[in-house]
């Protein structure tokens, strides 16, 4: 369980846009998780509401997510090199990081489905594009709805994988995924957009030294 726990917190950093063509800011975000298994969702339960707050300027994005259970996952990544710095202080496992290019390919764009739909969301009083999406990676299928927003050109983690199929960033969003026989909900919403200076210093892709790699890379 603890594992799967690692693997939800590196998937659900965050990076949000905001409208009027913001390129520089520090977006607040929460996430909550529900499942119909008893014994994930009283884990769930009692790691509760998740917070993560991201840095952007341009094309380049640092998240972070703490939590008591999963410890803190820190997300680097830059659009346009496509590079991406993931540094993960677990109490169970250490410090480790991960340096990798995030590009997609064609072949995983065969089994993504990204559908736009009719509906309009406010949120934090930017309008926001409803899409559906549904993913199939060997032979688990996972679904998404989203609420995204055009305003700025940092691309979220989450959507990444989507490459050109998703317009704008998502302000709001909901995953349905399948997780050991047990069906699991991951909801994701901004909650503050602090329109402010960052320092390049956020966005250093030069691991810690304190910081081992992760094996299997």
């Amino acid at each position: 369980m603890k594992k799967i726990l690692v693997s939800l917190a590196l998937f659900l950093i965050v990076t949000v846009s905001a409208q009027d063509a913001l390129k520089e800011g520090v977006i607040i975000s929460k996430q909550t998780m529900s499942s119909d298994n008893e014994q994930m969702k009283a884990q769930f339960e009692m790691m509760g509401e998740m917070l993560s707050t991201t840095y952007f300027k341009d094309t380049k994005s640092r998240s972070e997510l703490a939590n008591p259970m999963t410890g803190n996952v820190t997300t680097i990544s830059d659009t346009e090199t496509h590079e991406v710095l993931v540094l993960m202080d677990n109490p169970m496992y250490g410090k480790k990081y991960m340096l990798q290019k995030n590009e997609v390919t064609e072949e995983q764009l065969k089994n993504i489905d990204v559908v736009a739909r009719d509906e309009i969301k406010t949120v934090l009083g930017y309008e926001c594009k409803q899409y559906t999406v549904t993913i199939n990676q060997s032979g688990v299928e996972m679904k998404m709805e989203l609420f995204t927003t055009e305003a700025i050109p940092v691309v979220s983690q989450q959507t990444a994988i989507l490459g050109d199929k998703l317009k704008g960033f998502p302000l709001y969003m909901t995953m349905d995924m399948n997780q050991m026989g047990s069906m699991m909900t991951v909801t994701t919403e901004v909650t503050e957009i602090k329109k402010e200076k960052v320092s390049d210093d956020k966005f250093n892709m030069t691991p810690p030294e304190d910081y081992e790699k992760r094996a299997g890379q």
